[in-house]
C-alpha cells in the first residue's frame, strides 16, 4: 500500500462558530491530498487533461472523532484501497500533528471520466499500476447509500442560486460545496423552527455533525437554481440524522443527497447531553415517522 501524507494548518477562516474547522474544510483537505498523492506517482493535473480524463467523486463517508482548532494542524494520510473497472475507492485518515491523535476517517468513491462527454471510461492498466505496483486486492463492496425515510408534513425547503465562487475548474460546483449547502440549510431549519444560534448558545446546546454520508449524482453548473429538502429521522436521546435532497430546479434532478449523523453536545466540554424536549417539540413536523 502506497500512503502519502499531507500537513495543513488550521487558518482562522477555516473555523465555524464553535471555533471548530468547518466541516466542509474536511472535504477541500481531503481533495487537495489525493491531487497531491495523485501527482506523486506522474498524474497531476496535467497529465490527466493530456490523455484527456478526469476523476470525480461520486460519494463520501466522513466520520468526525474528535474537533481540530485554529492553530493546530493535521497531517492528512490517504492511499488507494482499490481499483474496479470504472471506479476507484480512495481512504484518508487526519491525524493532529502535535500528538498524532486521530481525529477524523473517510473514504471517497472516485469515477474514471472521458473529459470531453463527461462518459464513464475503463481505468488503463499502466495507471493502475502505478497505484498499485503490487497488485490489485479484491474491490471493497460499495454499501448503497441509505434510503432516506419518506419526508414528513413540515419538510424544510430553502432555494439558493449557484455563485461563481462554488465552481471549480471542471466548471460545475465543487463537490465540498454542496455540503456547505447543507450546513446553511440545517442552520435556516434551525432559525424557522424557533431555535437560531442564539437560542441554542444560550442555552447552552451545541449540534455538532459526527458523520456525513454524501451521494453525488449529477453536477450543478454556475447559475442553476437548487431547492433544498430537509427533514429529521431517527431521534434518540443525545443524537438524530438529517437528511438533504438537492434538485435542480430547470428539471427537478436530483444532485446531491446527504445524511448527517448529528450529536447534542455542551458546547464547554464536547459531552453528549440530552436532547430537549421542547426542542424535539419543536420539531416534530419536521421529524419524519
Amino acid at each position: 500500500m502506497i500512503t502519502f501524507t499531507r500537513t495543513f494548518r488550521i487558518r482562522s477562516y477555516e473555523c465555524d462558530a464553535y471555533g471548530h474547522v468547518n466541516n466542509v474544510n474536511y472535504l477541500r483537505y481531503m481533495q487537495e491530498a489525493a491531487f497531491d498523492a495523485s501527482a506523486s506517482r506522474g498524474y497531476d493535473q496535467n497529465r490527466y487533461a493530456q490523455i484527456n480524463r478526469l476523476f470525480l467523486i461520486r460519494g463520501t463517508e466522513i466520520e468526525y472523532l474528535r474537533p481540530l482548532l485554529y492553530g493546530d494542524s493535521v497531517a492528512v494520510t490517504t492511499w488507494v484501497v482499490d481499483f474496479r473497472r470504472v471506479r476507484s475507492q480512495r481512504a484518508y485518515e487526519f491525524r493532529r500533528a502535535a500528538d498524532n491523535e486521530l481525529v477524523a476517517r473517510a473514504v471517497t468513491d472516485w469515477v474514471f471520466l472521458d473529459r470531453t462527454n463527461l462518459r464513464p471510461v475503463s481505468i488503463p492498466d499502466d495507471l493502475i499500476q502505478t497505484f498499485m505496483p503490487d497488485g490489485v486486492p479484491p474491490a471493497q463492496p460499495r454499501p448503497p447509500f441509505p434510503e432516506p425515510p419518506a419526508p414528513p408534513p413540515g419538510a424544510f425547503h430553502m432555494r439558493r442560486r449557484v455563485g461563481w465562487q462554488e465552481i471549480d475548474s471542471a466548471q460545475h460546483v465543487n463537490n465540498a460545496a454542496y455540503l456547505g449547502y447543507a450546513d446553511d440549510a440545517g442552520m435556516e431549519v434551525s432559525r424557522a423552527y424557533g431555535w437560531p444560534l442564539e437560542r441554542l448558545t444560550a442555552g447552552g446546546i451545541g449540534i455538532i455533525a459526527r458523520k456525513h454520508q454524501i451521494e453525488y449524482r449529477e453536477s450543478a453548473m454556475l447559475g442553476d437554481e437548487i431547492e433544498i429538502e430537509t427533514y429529521v429521522s431517527d431521534a434518540k436521546r443525545v443524537s438524530a440524522n438529517r437528511h438533504f435532497i438537492m434538485r435542480r430546479m430547470r428539471d427537478n434532478a436530483i444532485l446531491t443527497r446527504v445524511r448527517t449523523h448529528y450529536a447534542w453536545v455542551d458546547p464547554a466540554n464536547g459531552r453528549p447531553i440530552r436532547i430537549p424536549a421542547d426542542f424535539l417539540s419543536d420539531f416534530a413536523a419536521n421529524i419524519a415517522a
